[in-house]
């Protein structure tokens, strides 16, 4: 029999039942013992069985149905979000981008409006005057930082008016949470010259048009390339 060693109680419960969970002990789905078999499983109180549920139930791993019992609803309890972010690298998030912005992409061309059009074809030249002063020569190293980083904050506003034209709010929180990490990663890429321009800004006209045509195959895989490109040059 697993024994509780520590404080606090519960959390230690909610724990030991987690890994049995894991183990396959109990299958998606199924019903778990009562407080009464629980308890002296772990070592525990029927109390602290109780507690070790609720944050167990607050994780999403269980449910209690009134009357009938505690059944399990998840096989693993996920991550923080950030957590997991903070923990990947940056070629990993390029993948996840490739694959919300490729769909994103094909839904904007079918879903856009005239208002988030002219939204999308303001972005490019948006982000060619960022990039236009960036390649100037400047007085100052930091000056030229701020041009980079203008210029990459230029390129993600492009790319979240796409999203915005999807009309998919989990599509467009889920690219806001990789923002932060995919833009730093961009900013070191410019500044070691790792780019090409002139491939960057026809992709970028090009998905334009294509969104512009509500020609959703072509805008998928104008995206596709653009983030298979990014990635080949960070990996």
């Amino acid at each position: 029999m697993v024994q509780v060693r520590r404080e606090p109680l519960a959390d230690q419960a909610a724990e030991l039942l987690l890994t049995r969970i894991r183990s396959g002990e109990w299958k998606l789905g199924e019903k778990l013992p009562g407080e009464t078999t629980l308890a002296p499983q772990l070592g525990v109180g029927r109390s602290t069985v109780r507690e070790a549920i609720r944050q167990l139930a607050g994780r999403g791993v269980l449910a209690t149905r009134q009357g009938a019992g505690v059944f399990v609803t998840a096989l693993d309890a996920p991550e923080d979000w950030n957590t997991v972010l903070r923990r990947v690298g940056i070629v990993a998030v390029i993948e996840a981008r490739l694959a919300i912005e490729t769909e994103a992409a094909a839904l904007a061309a079918e879903r856009r409006t005239p208002a988030e059009l002219r939204t999308i074809r303001r972005a490019p030249k948006q982000r060619t005057g960022h990039r236009a002063d960036t390649d100037t020569d400047s007085d100052t190293d930091t000056d030229t930082d701020s041009d980079t980083e203008q210029h990459v904050d230029a390129d993600t506003a492009f790319h979240r008016s796409v999203l915005v034209a999807a009309h998919n709010a989990i599509l467009t929180e889920l690219f806001d949470d990789f923002t932060p990490h995919s833009r730093r990663a961009m900013i070191d890429m410019l500044r070691l010259g790792e780019s090409d321009p002139e491939l960057d800004h026809d992709l970028h006209v090009r998905l334009v048009e294509a969104v512009a045509d509500r020609d959703g195959a072509a805008a998928a895989e104008l995206s596709r390339t653009h983030q298979r490109v990014m990635k080949e040059r960070l990996a």
